[in-house]
């Protein structure tokens, strides 16, 4: 058993005794890969765009704040207003209204139950639950975290068929929750075996499969190889990568809409200058070749 192995095995028993049902551990072996390249669409509002969710009435974009010591790191000033907002676009980049909201670092969101659901990835964590008139109703840590403490950072949020699915960065997985009592339900393990692939970002599902960003670290978009991975929704199974040609978008958040899917570019990646993706601060198409 490698140490892997032996790590997904352990974190799989401890869901097993708290009632979560995960999904197996991905077994070694050779997966399919093809390729994908992306085509700028339209520039966000004003701001870092990390996260988006398809809805019938258009795309929201989750607006990203970096203040503090993660502004210091990157040489950004103070925003004006910690409030980080959720912007509803048609689907040629119109703006069509603006929820704001309390969450920080925003990278990952979802929209459904009549809700926004913006996930922190900075102090004090969390998701918070907001109404489309900008009031807060809830805020709750990612489940299975230690008590009284917080439930660790997230990349990725999703709604589908009336559940929300958390990709958990302390629990490497796509954790799918009961939205009213926020009780752990099922978990996808991240895919984690594609060389250099540490990196895990949104996620969407279609045609019962789970997608989601996945990425090497590095320093420039030079260096960097980024694209996604497809497992199935009920048993996790990795079905196949896809590769980013060179050149193409920094993604973050993903979704899919009429069997189209589309990211974000943020603007800002770890390790690189700022503003350094040639479509930072873009959504774009992701179109597989």
């Amino acid at each position: 058993m490698t140490k892997r192995e032996f790590l997904a095995a352990g974190l799989g028993a401890g869901l097993a005794l708290s009632g979560v049902r995960s999904a197996p551990a991905q077994k070694s072996g050779k997966v399919p890969v093809r390729k994908a390249k992306t085509t700028k669409l339209f520039k966000s509002p004003k701001g870092f765009p990390n996260a988006i969710s398809a809805t019938p009435e258009g795309l929201w974009i989750g607006e990203q704040k970096l203040s503090g010591r993660a502004a210091k790191s990157y040489n950004l000033p103070e925003p004006d207003s910690l409030e980080e907002a959720a912007w509803l676009v048609d689907w040629n980049g119109k703006l069509l209204k603006t929820v704001e909201t309390p969450s920080r670092n925003t990278s990952g969101m979802a929209v459904g139950g009549g809700y926004v659901w913006m996930i922190a990835n900075a102090p004090p964590q969390g998701v918070f639950q907001v109404d489309m008139d900008s009031k807060l109703v809830s805020h709750r840590q990612i489940p299975l975290g230690p008590p009284g403490g917080d439930g660790g950072g997230s990349h990725g949020g999703l709604w589908h068929d009336g559940k929300l699915w958390i990709s958990s960065l302390r629990l490497r997985g796509n954790l799918r929750v009961d939205p009213v009592t926020f009780e752990p339900e099922y978990m996808i393990p991240f895919y984690q075996s594609h060389p250099d692939w540490v990196r895990y970002h949104g996620i969407a599902i279609h045609e019962g499969c789970m997608w989601q960003v996945i990425g090497n670290n590095s320093t420039s978009p030079k260096d960097f190889k980024p694209g996604l991975v497809r497992q199935d929704l009920k048993t996790g199974q990795m079905l196949e990568v896809i590769e980013f040609l060179p050149g193409s978008s920094d993604p973050h958040g993903l979704a899919v809409h009429n069997g189209k899917f589309y990211g974000c570019d943020a603007g800002i990646h770890p390790g690189w200058e700022n503003y350094a993706s040639p479509t930072a601060g873009y959504i774009f198409e992701i179109e597989f070749v």
